[in-house]
């Protein structure tokens, strides 16, 4: 298989847990958000501000983008300082997990650090890869990747507390009851993002960057004010994303090592050794 293959690849299936978690993530300030947010929903606010206090959650997820590709992923993360944790992702589906599967790759290991996010492939792909097992991906390496510098802020906002304030930021809420949602009680938020309806400029870019024309999000907040569950589907110029996604135990410890650096390969080195060595 071509090298070139091999990292284009490999970076798709890596980053798709990034591409709908928080496209429309915003960093404004919440006196600075549309008018239309409904002022009404004190409670998200409140849940937002209890959410990012707590800092660090476990979480389980299940992702589709089109055919493309389909995983799920099991692990913790933090966000006190950025983006940190670990998760154990399996390929389930799609066109680019069938790639991986003629790698060797049915699951990984990856790791968020501060920088970079590091993917340990097995042994299969290790041969095929010169004898390392993890790859590491630069954030700002990413922009060379489709979507651009706003796929490595994505990279970097895939926290809980984002998706109660695209909600929040949607300008579209509507509060649609209480449920049961892993044993506890919840209250159901739901709400439309329209890009062409988005007045901040900064949000409105970031959707855009992304190719997102509609984005909707369902969101369950319980009796602590905590996200337990979201759902978040949107629909891009390349097709549809759906990810649904489970929090708990906020507040685990996350501790997260650099791997060893003789075991580790730069996806900017894959991409120099595509260029002079193509097969």
């Amino acid at each position: 298989m071509k090298r070139t293959t091999v990292w284009v690849t490999t970076a798709a299936a890596l980053t798709g847990l990034a591409a709908c978690t928080s496209s429309g993530s915003s960093d404004e300030p919440q006196d600075k958000r549309p008018a239309s947010a409904p002022a009404a929903l004190p409670a998200l606010r409140t849940a937002e501000r209890s959410t990012e206090r707590a800092e660090t959650a476990r979480v389980r997820s299940t992702t589709v983008i089109g055919t493309q590709l389909s995983l799920t992923a099991d692990g913790v993360l933090a966000w006190r300082d950025g983006l940190s944790g670990s998760l154990t992702i399996d390929y389930t589906g799609g066109t680019a997990a069938e790639t991986m599967r003629d790698l060797g790759v049915t699951s990984m290991e990856a790791r968020y650090l501060s920088d970079a996010y590091y993917a340990r492939m097995g042994d299969t792909f290790a041969a095929k890869m010169g004898g390392k097992h993890w790859l590491r991906y630069a954030y700002d390496d990413l922009k060379s990747l489709g979507g651009g510098a706003d796929l490595a802020d994505q990279m970097r906002s895939t926290t809980p507390n984002q998706s109660v304030r695209l909600l929040l930021d949607s300008g579209d809420v509507r509060e649609l009851g209480r449920e049961t949602v892993d044993g506890q009680a919840a209250t159901h938020y739901a709400g439309t993002v329209r890009v062409g309806d988005v007045t901040d400029a900064e949000l409105r870019r970031r959707l855009q960057d992304a190719d997102v024309t509609t984005e909707t999000v369902d969101i369950w907040i319980n009796e602590k004010n905590l996200l337990v569950k979201k759902v978040e589907k949107t629909s891009t110029t390349n097709g549809k994303v759906t990810q649904t996604a489970h929090y708990s135990d906020y507040g685990v410890k996350v501790a997260v090592q650099k791997p060893p650096a003789a075991d580790t390969e730069d996806f900017k080195s894959l991409v120099s050794q595509s260029s002079t060595n193509p097969t």
